[in-house]
């Protein structure tokens, strides 16, 4: 059978587990083994997620309701040629990214790994440093799309959101990976569908017979001028389709933080990695160019959403151009799959973060509670904070939800950007160590190519858009406060805490010889590899 946890192939039953198993009570990491004491930073979640979860959890993070929803706002700023070439360019800094994460997890698959390696190979104040209330805000607009807020109250939408997401990852990880499973095998179908869409309608396949294809792109243009006019203002709208990119388009961190609970987790892990780039190259590539093909940039009823906090909103720029298509039934069809779509992206940022909080716990950089886990494996309380933390979406309750969704971006995306800055000075830190321990990359389960060329172009295109995400506050007539807390914060509260972390604990940078490379740890892993087998069909 596989095993179900760090070590599961020496078959070892701790005291606590034993009581565990006779009380239920939740186990501690400070619980005991046969021969001696768990280290504080053993996981003790279990390898439950098989292949097929890894890699649709993967696509559940990655896909959200940004493609589908908020991409309208920057196709509107920038125009379609300008949506295509941000989203092409931010794919390839995320497969730089990629690379570098691909080479150190299948090196060392455990939990919540991006945070504990910069912890370990830079410096512990280093991995000290919301998605989920951005994706049920979203479910509330989209449901607006039907006239639901006259039923249904915006609270009420969000309170079963965050019930739902409770239950989900509140039992045993393998159920949460077969819910995730079916919700991101929908969004699967639904980016294909909508692509499928694009092709079929633009050569001719609508109710009006009208071959339009690229017409769009001609009229009313390629490149929109967004905030000036002339060049500076067709620069200005291609810098906002990039901001937006940088907020839409993720995919190794996602992939990555189910590396603690997966079977058979470095053959697993690195085809995760591996699909990474069609992932990017078929639903943002394709995505953008899709989007910037069926509506136009200045379409009035998408404006109105935007702008005005219209419910309209909550069709996305797909279902707008079935409405000015007159197509009927599918846009309602198309709707639904979007708000599952948004529904699945929050479940999987409860997980993602909640793993990332239970590892900081591990490594003594959060509480330990936050260590806890339930008898099957759930860091119980780290998920009650993330869904404490989701409460936030009730901002929504006296503000429109386009008002809090953009709120949301400018947060998210800072966070988002500093993570694959961190990650990036871990890899090279990673390097470093490697090389003056004498470890040779060709010893380690995988080597990416490119490196560290591809890592130093991701860290310089991250920071820049660190503080590029924000700018448009400081334009004239757009200064507003809220704007600018929401888009700067993550950013001021970064070296915060990196530095509160440092003043308080006292670490020291290691040198490089002696950076603790996770060799117990390996050791565990490689005992697990060279004894895993697969558990037979059900």
């Amino acid at each position: 059978m596989a095993s179900t946890g760090v070590d599961t192939s020496i078959k070892r039953t701790s005291l606590r587990e034993k009581k565990q198993q006779d009380h239920g009570m939740l186990d501690d990491v400070e619980g005991v083994r046969e021969n001696g004491s768990i280290p504080l930073s053993y996981d003790h979640t279990h390898r439950r997620l098989k292949p097929r979860h890894v890699q649709l959890i993967g696509i559940g993070g990655t896909i959200g309701t940004a493609l589908y929803v908020q991409i309208g706002r920057a196709l509107m700023k920038g125009g379609p040629a300008s949506l295509f070439i941000a989203f092409t360019f931010w794919c390839v800094v995320i497969l730089c990214v990629n690379n570098s994460m691909s080479e150190m997890v299948t090196y060392l698959p455990i939990t919540s790994p991006f945070i504990r390696f910069a912890g370990r190979f830079v410096d512990e104040s280093f991995g000290e440093a919301t998605m989920v209330p951005f994706e049920i805000v979203a479910c509330t607009q989209i449901l607006g799309y039907w006239g639901t807020s006259k039923v249904l109250p915006d609270s009420a939408v969000i309170t079963i959101c965050i019930v739902l997401y409770a239950l989900i990852n509140m039992v045993v990880v393998k159920f949460y990976g077969e819910s995730e499973f079916w919700l991101a095998l929908g969004k699967l179908l639904l980016i294909v569908g909508l692509i499928a869409f694009t092709f079929i309608t633009m050569v001719g396949g609508n109710p009006h017979r009208d071959v339009y294809g690229f017409r769009y792109w001609k009229n009313p243009g390629a490149f929109a001028e967004y905030y000036t006019t002339g060049d500076l203002g067709r620069f200005m709208g291609f810098i906002a389709c990039l901001i937006q990119a940088s907020f839409t388009i993720a995919g190794p961190d996602y992939v990555a933080i189910s590396a603690g609970e997966a079977e058979n987790a470095r053959v697993t892990m690195l085809r995760a990695f591996k699909a990474v780039f069609y992932r990017l190259t078929s639903f943002f590539v394709l995505g953008s160019l899709a989007v910037g093909i069926v509506v136009p940039h200045n379409d009035p009823a998408m404006k109105a959403a935007f702008l005005e906090g219209l419910p309209g909103a909550a069709a996305s720029p797909y279902v707008v151009a079935m409405d000015r298509l007159q197509i009927r039934i599918l846009p309602d069809i198309v709707n639904a799959l979007i708000l599952t779509s948004a529904f699945s992206a929050g479940n999987s940022y409860v997980y993602c973060a909640s793993r990332c909080l239970y590892g900081l716990a591990l490594d003594g950089q959060a509480p330990k509670l936050f260590a806890r886990c339930t008898r099957n494996g759930v860091p119980v309380y780290a998920v009650l904070l993330v869904l404490a933390i989701a409460l936030l979406s009730f901002l929504q309750v006296s503000n429109s939800a386009a008002v809090v969704l953009s709120w949301f971006v400018s947060l998210v995306t800072a966070s988002q950007l500093i993570n694959f800055s961190v990650m990036s000075v871990t890899y090279l830190f990673f390097l470093r160590a490697l090389k003056a321990q004498g470890i040779s990359r060709d010893s380690l389960p995988h080597k990416a190519w490119g490196q560290p060329y591809m890592t130093y172009f991701a860290l310089v295109c991250t920071v820049v858009m660190c503080f590029v995400g924000g700018y448009e506050v400081f334009l004239p007539g757009n200064w507003d406060v809220p704007t600018f807390m929401f888009g700067y914060t993550m950013i001021a509260v970064y070296p915060a805490v990196y530095f509160g972390w440092k003043w308080t604990n006292m670490p020291k940078v290691p040198k490089a010889e002696d950076v603790n490379v996770f060799r117990e740890e390996k050791e565990q892993i490689d005992a697990y590899q060279a004894t895993y087998v697969p558990e037979p069909p059900s």
